[in-house]
């Protein structure tokens, strides 16, 4: 799906990648997280390449939100429990403030997905569409939270939205993919 991609995720910056739907957008995330294996050339994180990194190590490193953010039937506490077995009811109550879902919690699974993310408090977030499924104010507030949250974290933030890449360092652009 991806061919002749070099991108580099300076710590504590926030990469947009854009592209169509079905440019390899997601892909890129998915390879980040060692779903896959590339068949050639390499996927690192720090210098090291993911496949030599323990599985459980990466996903310490990694939060993952995708766009279809899954519910389980159970409390919205351990929901987000997912994320960090042993959180404290502030951390939760925290990190759904960070993901502005405090208030409507049941209405928006995405941000219940962020606040998974911000409560497993990793390095690196990699967030497929964040904001797909919100209207423009909702995305304002999301990405407003994500803006002033992840001071010293690496965010590569996904989207097929111009309006979504506004808070990026710097944007790439996905297209057949191949990377701009």
């Amino acid at each position: 799906i991806l061919s002749d991609v070099s991108v580099r995720f300076p710590e504590g910056s926030v990469v947009g990648i854009v592209g169509r739907s079905g440019s390899g957008k997601s892909t890129l995330l998915k390879l980040l997280m060692r779903f896959w294996d590339v068949q050639k050339g390499r996927v690192r994180l720090s210098g090291t390449d993911v496949s030599s990194i323990n599985t459980g190590n990466l996903r310490e490193m990694e939060s993952f939100v995708t766009q279809e953010t899954h519910l389980f039937h159970d409390s919205i506490k351990n929901n987000l429990r997912i994320a960090k077995l042993d959180a404290t009811d502030d951390e939760i109550a925290a990190a759904c403030k960070k993901a502005a879902v405090h208030d409507f919690i049941m209405t928006l699974p995405q941000r219940l997905g962020l606040a998974r993310a911000f409560l497993h408090d990793a390095p690196l977030m990699l967030l497929d569409e964040p904001t797909s499924n919100l209207d423009s104010l909702n995305e304002a507030v999301i990405l407003k939270s994500l803006h002033e949250q992840c001071a010293g974290k690496t965010v590569v933030l996904v989207s097929h939205r111009a309006s979504t890449m506004r808070i990026a360092d710097t944007v790439y652009s996905v297209e057949h993919g191949r990377m701009s």
